[in-house]
């Protein structure tokens, strides 16, 4: 089977699953006590305050659109934030639609979202999704997702050809508001390090870490989990020694012998 060239070089999942087995516990796996995940956030929260979703002026969340979500993290794959902002600008600035996407010439659409990487890639596979859309649904909307629950809203983003488990359940946190942490390259870094879950493939560090987050706090583990890979827990040079968990650490506790 050929391998999706926008998919990292990761092995696969252990075994495929139900798309609500993401969300249930897998016997034989680590289980971290919850005492203990509760008192790692806690030190994160300290150390990078709680996290907290953009509001309206009367206090609402704001959420972005579905779709908006959707492309924006199709385009942050395999390449910077920066990078990945430009072309969805880029994107928004130079069709007035998603329609408009949907009928664009495929190579000017790859040449205004370049600034991304892969550009010819991902012009193509964001056509395709928006075709799919388009003729399960009868237009180009996923606020019907709104109705749905987590796995059911997850199996239909698995669905579309080229949406991976940490894009959808980035749509589900940051378009929906679900109750999910999203894992990606770092997320899967220092949950493993941290003994969290013993995991080789970020779709594993999913599944294991999913059911024992403390209810209403996977979107501050997330982000400061991500916060923590970006400045202290690199992958290839990780500064334990500024690291506010490194006492909990297995892996800061063995660099430190």
């Amino acid at each position: 089977m050929d391998r999706d060239p926008l998919a990292r070089r990761l092995p696969e999942p252990a075994a495929a699953m139900e798309t609500s087995a993401w969300l249930e516990p897998r016997p034989g796996e680590a289980s971290p006590n919850a005492v203990v995940l509760e008192s790692l956030l806690a030190r994160l929260e300290q150390c990078f305050g709680i996290p907290q979703r953009p509001r309206s002026p009367d206090g609402l969340p704001l959420y972005p659109d579905l779709l908006d979500e959707l492309v924006g993290t199709i385009l942050s794959q395999n390449t910077t934030d920066h990078n990945s902002s430009r072309a969805f600008r880029a994107l928004k600035a130079a069709f007035p639609s998603w329609e408009a996407v949907l009928a664009a010439d495929p190579t000017k659409l790859a040449q205004v979202i370049r600034p991304g990487g892969l550009a010819q890639l991902k012009a193509a596979r964001i056509q395709e999704i928006l075709a799919a859309i388009v003729k399960r649904q009868g237009s180009l909307s996923l606020d019907f997702l709104r109705d749905l629950d987590d796995a059911d809203a997850l199996a239909y983003l698995l669905s579309l050809k080229g949406v991976g488990l940490k894009t959808a359940a980035c749509v589900l946190l940051f378009g929906l508001g679900r109750d999910l942490c999203p894992v990606d390259t770092h997320v899967h870094r220092v949950a493993n390090r941290l003994g969290l879950v013993r995991a080789r493939h970020p779709d594993d560090t999913f599944a294991q870490l999913s059911p024992r987050i403390p209810a209403g706090k996977a979107y501050s583990l997330h982000v400061n989990l991500i916060r923590l890979g970006k400045r202290i827990c690199k992958a290839r040079m990780p500064e334990c020694g500024r690291c506010p968990l490194r006492h909990e650490c297995p892996s800061a506790l063995l660099r430190q012998r």
